[in-house]
C-alpha cells in the first residue's frame, strides 16, 4: 500500500478544530497500517504562523510554492475563508492542486474557497449551517444539504461545519481504507465510530 500525501491547508483565521480533527483522525489511522497510510502535512501561502480564529498560532509544513503533489487536499473553514475566497492566487492554487488529487475535501467554510475554484459546479455540498445562504450564492450550479454532516460525490467530498470535519475523515479513511480500520481510528480517538 502506498503512502497517500494529505496537504491541509491553512490561513489566519482558520477555524481549529476544521483542520485539526481531520488531522487527527487520518494520523491516528496511521497507527492501524504498515506503512503509514498518510503523509498528513500542512501548507499555508506565507512563511510565517498562522493565527487561527480562536489565537492559536500555528507554524505550517510547507507553503504553497514548495508543498508536494497532495493525493488529498483538504480545505477546512472559519473566518478566514470570506477573505481567502477573493484571493486569486491561492483559489488558483486550489484548483491546481486539486486536479491531480485523487480526493478533494472541505469542511465548513471551506467550501467557499471549492466553489470559487469552480469545483463544486454540478455537484452536491454542504457547510456550516450558519454560511448555507452564503455557500448558495458562491455556488449556484451546486445543490447544498443543509441537513447532511458530510456530501460524498465521490472525488469532491465536503462536510458541514468543524466537528462534521472527523465524521468526514473518518468516512474517507473507511473508503480508502476498509471499515475496521475507520472503527479502529474512531475508537483509537473514543469517538463516535463511522
Amino acid at each position: 500500500m502506498a503512502t497517500r500525501t494529505l496537504a491541509i491547508l491553512l490561513f489566519d483565521d482558520v477555524e481549529v478544530l476544521d483542520f485539526c480533527g481531520p488531522f487527527e483522525v487520518f494520523s491516528v489511522a496511521n497507527r492501524f497500517t504498515d506503512p503509514p497510510a498518510f503523509n498528513v502535512l500542512t501548507v499555508t501561502k506565507k512563511a510565517s504562523p498562522v493565527l487561527t480564529r480562536g489565537g492559536l498560532s500555528v507554524n505550517s509544513h510547507h507553503r504553497l510554492a514548495d508543498c508536494p503533489q497532495p493525493d488529498l487536499l483538504l480545505i477546512p473553514g472559519g473566518h478566514g475563508t470570506r477573505k481567502e475566497m477573493h484571493n486569486a492566487a491561492l483559489i488558483e492554487w486550489i484548483r491546481q492542486a486539486s486536479s491531480k488529487a485523487e480526493l478533494v475535501m472541505s469542511v465548513c467554510t471551506g467550501a467557499m474557497l471549492l466553489a470559487k475554484a469552480g469545483l463544486l459546479d454540478g455537484l452536491e455540498a454542504t457547510t456550516h449551517h450558519g454560511a448555507i445562504d452564503l455557500l448558495r450564492q458562491t455556488a449556484p450550479k451546486t445543490t447544498i444539504h443543509a441537513d447532511r454532516r458530510f456530501v460524498d460525490n465521490g472525488r469532491v467530498i465536503c462536510s458541514g461545519g468543524i466537528a462534521a470535519g472527523i465524521d468526514m475523515s473518518l468516512h474517507i479513511v473507511g473508503r480508502l481504507l476498509g471499515e475496521e480500520i475507520a472503527a479502529k481510528t474512531a475508537r483509537q480517538m473514543e469517538y463516535p465510530g463511522p
